[in-house]
């Protein structure tokens, strides 16, 4: 983990000081950049097809656009204006709900300040403010000196020239701000080449080549992004404004149309949208039963789009989870205002990018970003030390509809084991978690691979603790209780038995038991010893049944064992096929010519034992890739 050191937390308030007091600089480059990142696309097809220059494209490109952005702004204001314009005829109505919503608001508090007044001491009453006289038919007003004179205050008269300059000043701010934003626009389309390769060449030459695929990445994000976004909008007001349209309201393209603007506004454009749409509709109808229908479409619809659309369409085009949404648009709010709300989403993306490819701003990549950079293995190990063993057989389930157990041990089980052994060796591991582990890698296994063909009898569940027999000979022991001393029965067919052999050692154990587990699943009759010591035989013992030795791997300080384990093998059954399987964690091993002479065949995961014992087309069927004596080589 990285430590927070003094420099860093000093330059993080210099970032947030210079984004929050330099707003006003600020704030027009970057929606003159991410509008650059969108219009980008459009100034290279112009150029691409219409095979027009730099200058001419942009300035069509920047003209399209606007043109688009005014003709939508100015038939929305009109239809707003005609919703106005409709609103008087309402008027009983909207007084009607008013005083209903006062009567469930207001009244119940009046009712408990006037209940409170009556039990309260009464206050004396002060003399008066004023007494009016008559006198010569002329009323006089008598002020009492203890008493403030009431002076009412007029407004002077709003002259045709005040409005207008009154409008200018509300307007001037918003449109030099466009104005700015428009310009800066412009000269970054025009520069958008020189500016790239600025910022390759500012970056150096040995981050050229990380340089260019950030900048790359980040333009395909966010115009991936924000036309997902429009298809996203554009789809839910077309919806909507068709809901509202068979419910009979008027202005039903409105509604929708202005649901899909202020979607672009993160989360709060959505409850803006709402509540004008419940608010018009409350209006209109005498009831309740149209605004509540009516809100309760929206409600439907918006929770359709944004737990089960949004996050595989934006999943996948944003790069961002949903919850780093949230937080950007609370933070860009917090820093620039509505001008932040909206842009929050496309400059958290470009920081997310950024932390793909530069280390420094590897942080926002990995607590931002919509994968993490977690593994399988390192995941399914942190759930083992949490014992989170419901977590991982439901994602086991998951993995398991599509592929084996085989592929499961060697792609995420036994890589998150290897984890585990790293840790416990050295010394990171106290005694609860490594017992924790034992309990959930043995219900793992157990779970996933149920015993079948078993006799009518329930095996006596253990705890597998430190003190206990480990995990391999733990499941060895719930498989014998079911299928018998023998693991199964001996009246079988001849070469129809794959013998799992391994050290008497905790990690040849639980290797050979799960590579049992894994044949079995696949409907292979596979069974477990454990070689170099004393064991029953059966009496009617048999060796021809035996086609397959799969002898587990050594260990470095086991080699000598092993050997020993090897020839134990060839003499007592010498017609079976003797092959090991080298996982990932034992390749470069010291003694590996050693082992390679003594074996028939090296294999290098569960999955190539499985296609080695499984016929060519049985192996097909399921998925597995037939065993290649080439590929192998």
């Amino acid at each position: 983990m990285k430590r927070l050191t003094p420099i860093a937390v000093i330059a993080a308030t210099c970032v947030l000081a210079l984004l929050y007091f330099g707003r006003d600089v600020l704030q027009p480059i970057a929606l003159a950049s991410i509008l650059s990142l969108m219009i980008a696309p459009l100034v290279r097809q112009l150029r691409r097809r219409g095979r027009l220059g730099q200058m001419p494209a942009t300035l069509v490109a920047v003209v399209i656009a606007a043109s688009t952005v005014a003709a939508i702004g100015t038939v929305l204001a009109f239809q707003l204006a005609a919703v106005a314009g409709d609103l008087p005829k309402y008027r009983a109505a909207i007084r009607y709900k008013i005083e209903k919503v006062r009567e469930v608001t207001e009244r119940p508090f009046a009712r408990l300040e006037a209940e409170l007044n009556s039990v309260s001491p009464a206050v004396p009453a002060g003399p008066p403010a004023a007494t009016a006289v008559t006198r010569k038919g002329q009323p006089q007003l008598v002020v009492n000196p203890s008493q403030p004179l009431p002076v009412e205050i007029r407004a002077p008269k709003v002259t045709t020239k005040d409005a207008i300059m009154r409008v200018v000043a509300y307007a001037w701010g918003p449109v030099g701000e466009a104005g700015i934003v428009l310009v800066l626009l412009i000269f970054i389309l025009l520069e958008h080449d020189s500016l790239r390769d600025r910022l390759v060449m500012f970056a150096g030459q040995s981050e050229r080549r990380r340089t260019i695929k950030a900048l790359s990445d980040a333009t395909a994000g966010i115009s991936r992004f924000f036309f997902s976004q429009l298809v996203v909008n554009v789809t839910f007001g077309t919806v909507l404004g068709v809901g509202l349209w068979i419910a009979g309201i008027p202005h039903a393209a409105v509604f929708g149309a202005l649901a899909a603007m202020l979607r672009f506004v993160p989360y709060l454009g959505v409850m803006i949208a709402a509540a004008a749409m419940t608010l018009f509709v409350a209006a209109i109808d005498p009831g309740w039963q149209l605004a509540v229908s009516c809100l309760t479409m929206f409600l439907v619809i918006e929770v359709v789009v944004a737990h089960i659309v949004e996050p595989k369409v934006y999943g996948r085009s944003a790069g961002m989870s949903p919850l780093a949404i949230i937080i950007s648009a609370l933070f860009w709010a917090a820093i620039w205002g509505p001008i932040g709300l909206l842009l929050s989403t496309p400059l958290t993306l470009c920081l997310v990018v950024a932390g793909r490819h530069v280390r420094s701003l590897e942080t926002f990549s990995t607590l931002l970003g919509h994968a993490t950079s977690m593994s399988a293995a390192e995941r399914i190990y942190q759930r083992f030390l949490l014992g989170d063993t419901r977590a991982i057989i439901a994602d086991a389930r998951t993995y398991l509809r599509r592929s084996s157990f085989a592929r499961y041990c060697d792609q995420i089980l036994l890589p998150g084991l290897v984890l585990a052994v790293s840790d416990h060796e050295l010394g990171q591991t106290d005694e609860a978690q490594e017992k924790r582990v034992r309990a959930t890698i043995a219900e793992v296994a157990a779970t996933l691979t149920p015993i079948s063909n078993a006799p009518n009898r329930r095996a006596r569940r253990r705890d597998v603790s430190l003190l206990d027999a480990n995990v391999g000979a733990h499941l060895r022991q719930m498989r014998e209780a079911r299928l018998g001393r023998w693991q199964g029965s001996l009246d079988v067919a001849d070469h129809s038995v794959v013998l799992c052999v391994g050290l008497p050692s905790e990690r040849d154990d639980l290797l050979t038991e799960l590579l049992v587990r894994s044949l079995r699943e696949v409907g292979v009759d596979a069974r477990s010893v454990t070689a170099t010591v004393e064991r029953d035989v059966p009496d009617n013992r048999r060796p021809d049944l035996v086609s397959t030795i799969f002898l587990a791997y050594p260990a470095a300080e086991a080699l000598e064992q092993w050997l020993v384990a090897a020839r134990e093998m060839r003499t007592n059954l010498p017609h079976a096929l003797l092959a090991t399987i080298r996982l990932p964690f034992d390749e470069d091993t010291p003694h590996q010519a050693i082992v390679d002479t003594q074996v028939d065949m090296v294999l290098r995961s569960f999955e190539e034992g499985l296609a080695f014992v499984l016929p060519d087309e049985k192996a097909r069927k399921r998925g597995i890739a037939p065993y290649s004596m080439a590929a192998a080589a």
